[in-house]
């Protein structure tokens, strides 16, 4: 048994501790805030999606990111400013945006989503309650170009073993026949299912608590000590925090956490937002992506969450209320019985997603040092590849095959 230290108690965190837990391990986590937070952990869309095989960064998502950078209300923009580290992230997410790339990402993908999706299921059969919900997800396209569009990325889930339906408007209110759709139709993913993020949470930590993991709240990591290329400590404001194995899951942090262990893990905090109707005036039974203007939707119990945006602003969260703005006015023109009026008074949440430069997150030992994991870099796909990132590291930890070729995720692939 090993004495595990985890930087970060995000949802990768989390889940890496409930795995190391399981093994066996001692489990100590540390992270800078304190534990009644609201971080990007707990207010995402709360979608779990194996149908989301294709990386952030793919073709024509550069020149798609220049045109929607021009217009603060756009599903994607970046804050225009002098930093060395955004046109470093920002020379290697072109590099990254070819076919080859995602053709090589893709079955990767897939397999953990699928891995992780299982891992889902396995915790709630085991008691673990957070209202997932399996009847699939659907993406609504408003114009008979993006059908076309999403038509194709269907074929392609299919050829990969994911199964997908293309819908017409009839199928889809068939489909989900507690709300009212204005699109040209759809593409259904059965596999997809959703859950409550926060309830999740919640359940892991209740969980970790009752089995003797601890947790060092609002502990900001301060330093590392090293021996011999071994990490043995963490420093903190509060002391010393010594350990046999070390896993790094610090989100949008991880860089600057893991300063002066010699990683190099390009990486920007893409932040999201979302709003929740309490009482929403339709409940649709599926969730769905509203696919032009970039938006999910999710019920969650009696409520309605609607998420979206990615804005490149550095560690920045602040609330854009134009970038809300943009997520509430795509609402009506999907869901006609909605109004915009519907969400005043409603208040924003964000989150700040960590961003690798080719959409794939870090996962794997660290070169440098034979004892650090590092586990972060997921961007949007954080709660839904969780489970399976947890069982990974603790594959790692425990000297096992994981059963993938990880060699894509290696967290030294950038130097």
């Amino acid at each position: 048994m090993a004495r595990v230290v985890i930087v970060g108690s995000g949802v990768i965190g989390l889940c890496v501790a409930e795995a190391c837990r399981r093994d066996g391990h001692e489990v100590v986590v540390i992270d800078r805030q304190l534990e009644a937070r609201d971080g990007c952990s707990f207010g995402n869309a709360g979608m779990v999606v194996p149908s989301h095989f294709v990386p952030l960064a793919a073709p024509g998502m550069v020149a798609l990111g220049l045109k929607w950078m021009w217009n603060p209300e756009s599903p994607f923009y970046v804050k225009p400013r002098l930093d060395a580290g955004l046109m470093r992230w920002g020379w290697h997410f072109w590099r990254a945006s070819t076919g080859e790339r995602v053709r090589r990402a893709a079955p990767l993908i897939r397999d953990l989503s699928l891995a992780s999706r299982q891992a889902f299921v396995d915790l709630a059969r085991d008691g673990l309650d957070f209202g997932l919900v399996e009847r699939g997800l659907v993406m609504l396209c408003k114009t008979a170009h993006g059908l076309e569009e999403e038509a194709r990325t269907a074929d392609q889930a299919r050829a990969l073993g994911i199964p997908a339906e293309v819908l017409g408007p009839a199928q889809l209110a068939r489909l989900d026949p507690d709300v009212a759709m204005d699109v040209a139709g759809g593409v259904y993913f059965p596999k997809d299912c959703h859950l409550s993020p926060a309830r999740f949470m919640g359940a892991l930590l209740l969980r970790l608590k009752g089995a003797g993991a601890t947790f060092r709240w609002g502990t900001e990591v301060r330093g590392w000590r090293v021996s011999s290329g071994t990490v043995t400590a963490v420093e903190t404001r509060a002391g010393r925090v010594e350990g046999d194995e070390f896993v790094l899951a610090g989100g949008s942090w991880s860089p600057g956490t893991g300063a002066g262990l010699d990683l190099d893990l390009p990486m920007q905090a893409g932040k999201g937002y979302s709003l929740t109707l309490e009482r929403p005036r339709q409940l649709p039974r599926i969730c769905a992506i509203f696919t032009e203007a970039r938006v999910a939707i999710t019920p969650m119990g009696g409520t309605l969450r609607f998420g979206g945006t990615m804005e490149i602003a550095g560690l920045n969260e602040d609330i854009n209320p134009v970038r809300v703005r943009g997520i509430v006015k795509s609402v009506p023109g999907y869901y006609p019985a909605f109004r915009t009026e519907d969400f005043d008074g409603v208040r924003p949440w964000r989150g700040l997603r960590p961003c690798t430069p080719d959409g794939l997150p870090y996962l794997g030992r660290s070169s440098a040092h034979p004892n650090l994991v590092v586990a972060t870099g997921h961007a949007m796909m954080g709660l839904s590849l969780a489970p399976i990132t947890g069982r990974v590291v603790a594959d790692i930890l425990g000297g096992r095959d994981p059963g993938m070729d990880l060699r894509l995720l290696a967290p030294d692939r950038f130097r």
